[in-house]
């Protein structure tokens, strides 16, 4: 997965907006290159989980090619998935799952499915998204 410096800049923002909550929202992938970022809501309001709340259409942009990641923050903890977040998969296993660490801002993916977590390699690129 490539992470143009845009889409890294604006998990970023996002993340800091929101701490000490988890921030949340869509990576919005085409050929495993992040197009852009589609801010959530947490409506959770939870330093320590998410609930991901996005506007209907966002969950038909798959029908236009893209392949959705879904985002969230940790505030001091490493970019990881928790026990929390395998326990609440959900609808996300098997795809991408990016998680930022505000408090050192690393970056990384996982893919999450049958209770195994997996990294999926991630690549910054100067490039605009």
């Amino acid at each position: 997965m490539v992470i143009p410096a845009a889409v890294r800049s604006a998990l970023s923002e996002h993340a800091r907006a929101e701490a000490p909550n988890e921030a949340c929202g869509l990576i919005l992938l085409r050929d495993g290159v992040a197009e852009r970022y589609v801010p959530g809501r947490n409506v959770a309001a939870s330093p320590y989980r998410f609930e991901l709340e996005v506007g209907p259409e966002s969950w038909f942009l798959e029908d236009e090619g893209y392949e959705l990641a879904v985002f969230h923050s940790h505030g001091s903890s490493p970019p990881r998935p928790s026990r929390t977040d395998v326990e609440n998969i959900g609808l996300w296993e098997g795809r991408p799952y990016v998680i930022l660490s505000v408090r050192s801002g690393e970056l990384a993916a996982w893919r999450i499915a049958a209770g195994r977590i997996d990294p999926e390699p991630v690549t910054e690129s100067a490039a605009a998204a």
